[in-house]
């Protein structure tokens, strides 16, 4: 793609998150991934792209993994306040950016800090796709297994037409003071927001999807975390 038609743009990483599925000693972002932790992959998916404005960082107050890392020194990086759920993390780095001189209207792209197998070339679509959109989006990815709803007890109630389901996928990209706006009265209103895309949704927007790699997996089990590392070692 022709990088000067890429619109600048922001990062978040909201990194305040404990990982408890992963049954680590630590914060999964903090995990070993090739000789580095998940976090500091993460980070370089958007360090070094020629429309980064600026990248901010959400850790947890007590966070002592984070300091010890070569990235913590990199005056590009700011750090914001990590929240009790994802949406106050990222609206507390939405509100660093703004205070730093980002503008209302400056598109962010909110990204997991357990997704470091992010492709350039998935990062610079969603760029393109969304340049000239109103709204916004995120990646994402059609599902293809059949899915079934359940009940309580655990059997299968029905099976789900999966041609209009899709998984949701990031980064998510949004103008800064929409987003902020979705995210803090959702906040308010204590509705619960798994993702930036659902807070829009709830103010009435409807985002829109940018089909992307399915290998752009979000490490969340311990089997994630030995798939990746099987795939990177078979890349080198």
């Amino acid at each position: 793609m022709n990088i000067p038609d890429l619109p600048f743009f922001w990062a978040v990483i909201p990194a305040a998150g404990i990982g408890s599925r992963m049954r680590a000693d630590r914060p999964k972002q903090y995990l070993p991934l090739g000789g580095r932790t998940i976090l500091e992959h993460t980070l370089d998916c958007f360090h070094g792209h020629p429309r980064l404005k600026g990248l901010a960082v959400s850790l947890a107050q007590d966070d002592p993994y984070w300091s010890r890392l070569p990235c913590a020194a990199d005056e590009r990086i700011l750090r914001a306040a990590g929240g009790r759920e994802r949406a106050d993390s990222v609206f507390n780095a939405l509100q660093l950016l703004a205070a730093r001189g980002a503008d209302a209207a400056d598109w962010v792209l909110v990204h997991d800090a357990a997704r470091p197998n992010l492709a350039r070339v998935d990062l610079d679509r969603l760029l393109a796709e969304l340049a000239d959109d109103p709204l916004g989006g995120l990646l994402a990815v059609p599902a293809r297994d059949t899915l079934k709803r359940a009940d309580a007890d655990g059997r299968v109630r029905e099976t789900v037409d999966r041609s209009t389901i899709w998984q949701a996928y990031t980064p998510q990209m949004f103008r800064l003071g929409a987003l902020r706006q979705a995210l803090d009265d959702a906040l308010r209103a204590g509705v619960a927001i798994t993702d930036e895309s659902s807070a829009m949704e709830w103010a009435g927007y409807a985002p829109r999807l940018i089909e992307g790699r399915a290998d752009n997996l979000k490490i969340t089990r311990p089997e994630d975390l030995l798939w990746l590392q099987q795939v990177w070692t078979r890349k080198r």
